[in-house]
């Protein structure tokens, strides 16, 4: 709770503690129609019992059960003395705080006594120690401190629930929130694991085949696999380091412009890329970093199984629909491993994880006439 409308409860309470103890000071002195007074005892002990009645209902946040049963205890001498003329609304007030601040094992058991001590001390009071009711006005009464006290702590006992569901639905969103961001930040590294590794594993072995035959095609491939390996390294540290703390520093999160980069780091791995992208002005962030990484992990599915190749990469944007479509041609005369079919791997599982969080549509496997097909179609959302 906020300390400001702490404070302010704390302020009420103290205004309906003075108000209930002036409320029954004015009991002690009232005068019947004949011009005796109702209460016969002296007024000290009549002003003692109103402050014992009134003042503790200023601490009732603080110590419910204790401020319950002290004034329990007033209130029920004060019935005995013929004192009181309303129907225990200090009770309701203590009892609404132990029904909305005490577990149920102990404000269940604190309203079983309440109510017949409560209830007992007014019929005792209206019917038999000072007669002003017959049993059936004395029952009334009673009756009526009975719906006061119990609704109050139904009241309380109600809001209670209400806010423990509340607090139970807040973590079950909390939870379901951090389950999203640890498997956005898998599909991120491994996005960038694998687009990297794949490029390095298609060099190194370029690198170990022409080594002794072609010394120099050999330190180009060393050299991709070294431009590539500082690239992913930095990569994986900047997202490691947001997950260590808030002062990491960020990059620019990958957008179209990049695409360019994608297919040259594509061509130095033996696919020939044919990249088209047009009229993808004004598309959300979040957008552009989708289709990057689905066209980042469609590549890296072309260069891990097809390489050498030709591959046609398209994003456009028709309408309010964003198209991606990535078709190879396959590894001359080779079929297509299995594994890059949809039954395998995390790439192609991640791809549709992404164009289903964004409602679109996702559908990849062999083309007829050979190689691989993956098409995408997603919300043109634009940057608001």
């Amino acid at each position: 709770m906020k300390p400001k409308r702490q404070r302010h409860l704390h302020a009420l309470d103290l205004g309906a503690a003075l108000a209930l103890t002036a409320v029954y000071i004015g009991f002690a002195r009232l005068t019947a129609d004949d011009g005796q007074p109702v209460y016969t005892g002296p007024f000290w002990l009549g002003c003692l019992i109103a402050a014992m009645v009134g003042l503790p209902v200023a601490v009732r946040r603080r110590w419910p059960l204790a401020v319950l049963v002290a004034v329990l205890a007033a209130l029920a001498t004060a019935s005995l003395l013929d004192i009181p003329r309303e129907p225990y609304a200090a009770a309701g007030l203590a009892a609404y705080l132990v029904g909305l601040a005490e577990p149920a094992r102990r404000s269940v058991p604190a309203l079983a006594v309440t109510l017949p001590v409560a209830c007992g001390a007014v019929y005792l009071g209206e019917a038999v120690v000072t007669p002003a009711e017959d049993w059936r006005g004395a029952v009334g009464v009673a009756g009526l401190v009975l719906l006061v006290i119990g609704g109050a702590w139904g009241m309380g006992f109600t809001v209670r629930g209400r806010r423990a569901e509340a607090a139970r639905e807040q973590r079950r969103r909390s939870e379901r929130a951090l389950d999203e961001e640890r498997l956005r930040i898998a599909r991120e590294l491994h996005d960038i694991v694998s687009h990297n590794l794949s490029l390095i594993a298609v060099k190194a072995g370029v690198a170990g085949h022409v080594a002794e035959a072609d010394p120099r095609e050999a330190r180009a491939a060393l050299k991709v696999i070294e431009e590539t390996s500082r690239s992913a390294l930095a990569d994986m540290r900047r997202t490691l380091g947001v997950l260590r703390t808030q002062g990491a520093p960020l990059g620019p999160a990958p957008d179209l412009d990049r695409l360019d980069l994608l297919a040259e780091e594509a061509r130095r791995a033996g696919v020939d890329v044919d990249l088209t992208v047009r009229a993808v002005e004004g598309l959300a962030e979040g957008t552009q970093l989708t289709i990057y990484r689905i066209v980042q992990e469609a590549l890296t599915n072309v260069v891990r199984h097809a390489a050498p190749t030709r591959c046609r990469v398209t994003v456009e944007v028709e309408g309010r629909e964003v198209r991606i479509d990535i078709t190879d041609e396959g590894k001359p005369s080779a079929p297509r491993p299995a594994a890059h079919g949809l039954s395998g791997g995390h790439g192609l599982l991640g791809m549709r994880e992404r164009a289903m969080m964004y409602g679109g549509s996702f559908e990849a496997g062999p083309r007829p006439e050979g190689g691989f097909a993956v098409s995408v179609r997603l919300p043109a959302e634009g940057n608001q």
